[in-house]
């Protein structure tokens, strides 16, 4: 992607939800070999990047970077360099699932605790009937049940393998077996499943486009306000940061 900004050194690309899932389809269409990782961008592993060299190189290696959180949002509107709009990775699942009953691609789904990831899939499966939910796992594995889990991905290759163990294991572990996953498409959706199989409460639409949806989630689940701390932190670091050209 040619026109990206740079947040705290990170180039994201000015790219709108529609650009995203043109470019999804054309990988997955395009049947590469080559796993395409999609990150969606947050505060917090945006953060990390700042001394976390391994992360910094997921995060570069990645096949395409979309801006999730509203913090990223607000930074570049505030340095008067908006991007055009949030993409976020619940959105970006929904709008991936949509496209994919229409074009009848395969999914695998990894995390949650195993009643949500029955769920999850059963509600996929009922709302998009031509998706096909090749397999699933839930996301409390061990060392040998995470070798399994790959093998077993390996031999269903999926067209879009989801991960929601949370940033940033979901990059950590797509990262580290991109090479073995066999799959089109990777990406990490934080805590989407558990809003599609109905556990957690997505954000009524008012509240999403007065970009509080942040607020609504810290209401509901206040076990969040240590995450949510990091916001102010990010916002003036970000601010303050001197982008190199």
């Amino acid at each position: 992607m040619e026109n990206c900004s740079k947040i705290m050194g990170i180039p994201v690309p000015k790219i709108t939800m529609t650009d995203t899932i043109e470019v999804i389809s054309k990988v997955v269409t395009e049947r590469k070999s080559e796993l395409f990782h999609v990150v969606t961008l947050n505060p917090e592993i945006t953060m990390s990047c700042q001394h976390d060299q391994q992360l910094r190189s997921i995060i570069d290696e990645a096949g395409l970077l979309t801006a999730d959180g509203i913090g990223i949002v607000m930074v570049y509107r505030l340095k008067g360099n908006p991007l055009p709009e949030r993409v976020t990775g619940c959105d970006l699942l929904i709008k991936m699932l949509e496209t994919a009953n229409q074009n009848k691609w395969s999914f695998y789904l990894l995390g949650a605790d195993e009643p949500t990831s029955i769920k999850a899939s059963e509600v996929i499966t009922r709302s998009y009937p031509n998706v096909s939910v090749l397999g699933r796992h839930h996301g409390f594995f061990n060392k040998v049940e995470e070798a399994q889990i790959i093998e077993e991905i390996q031999a269903l290759s999926p067209d879009v393998l989801v991960v929601a163990l949370g940033a940033p294991a979901a990059e950590r572990l797509i990262y580290k077996y991109k090479n073995k996953l066999n799959a089109r498409v990777a990406i990490g959706v934080g805590g989407s499943l558990d809003i599609i199989a109905g556990k957690v409460k997505r954000a009524p639409a008012n509240w999403q486009k007065l970009n509080m949806e942040w607020l609504f989630r810290l209401i509901n689940q206040p076990s969040r306000w240590r995450r949510q701390l990091i916001l102010p932190r990010f916002a003036i670091k970000a601010l303050l940061f001197k982008e190199k050209n």
